[in-house]
């Protein structure tokens, strides 16, 4: 990767927030030896032509405040503004989903190792 500016990317994980948003949770290595995360959050346009991504830097000497001021935030919403809430509504509309997406996969991965079976007489 010589010449390459882009930085390592060390771990990345994403989180699906529905039918046209994800986030993207990546830890990047500096030429220092040093690590930072960036947050992008990546929308797919209306109009079907690509994405809009809009992206934070994280460094280390604010993971705590960052961490902090984030989870007290989320807990004033949860806690203060909409206790009765049910939280947990989208975590299972997006695990219905992905079960959905497997299934036509695996359907649709069976009807052409059908058809192939059909040719091979």
């Amino acid at each position: 990767m010589e010449g390459n500016n882009k930085l390592e990317s060390v771990y990345s994980t994403k989180v699906r927030a529905g039918k046209r948003r994800t986030y993207f949770f990546d830890v990047r290595k500096t030429k220092g030896e040093d690590f930072y995360i960036t947050i992008t959050e990546s929308t797919k346009r209306f109009n079907g032509d690509g994405y809009d991504r809009h992206k934070i830097f994280l460094y280390k000497e604010d993971f705590n405040r960052f961490v902090d001021s984030m989870t007290e935030a989320v807990n004033h919403v949860k806690h203060n503004l909409m206790p009765d809430y049910d939280y947990n509504e989208y975590e299972k509309r997006q695990k219905e989903w992905e079960e959905k997406m497997a299934a036509e996969a695996k359907e649709k991965s069976n009807s052409s190792e059908t058809s192939e079976d059909d040719m091979s007489w």
